[in-house]
């Protein structure tokens, strides 16, 4: 298969996710938005990735990242977001998306929801890094929940389509360039942990590669 990552920044890329793709088989390619890059013909990819952003692209980009992420859902193509790009797969099947009461920033414990179609842990310690929330839209099966978030991401259509709040796919390295763009000098919010808490123990990072294989398998498996 080859894949297309809609990149949005520098600091949220393909990450581990590149490297299971490479080890896997499947090619890969970016579009990088962040710089100006036009979105691709649906054609063009077997599988999306929407990657995550601390703001959408330029008005004219986003408007049409949108419409291929429409085209995307109709399509019988995998379709998978994270935070950002999350985001945008729940507003296009009809949800909500809104700045969070409580932003999430640091490591979290996630429950899986009762009816959670994805092959996970009942609960696993994840990486969050998101101040907006989205609703779960009809017809999705959820991913779980943490104490901050009730609704950390679903799947839809059989799992084709996965939406995901965590940041399964980031290294040490890569959190820890996040942590010098953006986050607070004092973890002042309730869930936002400073940069000693997020980085301390590097096999925090090892043991979510265990579950992006998990998810990145069941999602391209049979699709």
């Amino acid at each position: 298969m080859h894949i297309y990552f809609l990149q949005h920044s520098p600091l949220f890329g393909p990450a581990r996710m590149a490297d299971w793709l490479t080890g896997i088989g499947h090619s890969y390619n970016h579009c990088r938005l962040d710089e100006g890059e036009l979105p691709p013909p649906l054609a063009n990819c077997d599988a999306l990735v929407l990657l995550d952003a601390f703001s959408p692209p330029e008005a004219t980009l986003f408007k049409r990242e949108r419409k291929l992420v429409d085209r995307a859902l109709k399509s019988n193509k995998p379709v998978l977001g994270i935070g950002f790009g999350a985001g945008l797969i729940a507003e296009a099947l009809g949800a909500i998306v809104s700045p969070a009461v409580q932003p999430e920033i640091g490591w979290q414990p996630l429950t899986l929801a009762d009816d959670s179609p994805f092959d996970l842990p009942e609960m696993f310690e994840t990486l969050l890094w998101h101040r907006d929330i989205f609703g779960l839209p009809d017809g999705c099966l959820p991913l779980g929940s943490t104490p901050g978030g009730p609704v950390q991401g679903f799947a839809w259509d059989a799992g084709r389509v996965v939406a995901l709040q965590c940041h399964l796919e980031s290294t040490a390295q890569d959190t820890a360039a996040l942590c010098n763009h953006d986050l607070p000098t004092t973890a002042a919010a309730a869930y936002v942990q400073t940069r000693d808490e997020i980085l301390r123990d590097p096999r925090r990072f090892d043991r979510q590669a265990a579950l992006l294989d998990r998810v990145m398998t069941q999602w391209l498996d049979g699709h």
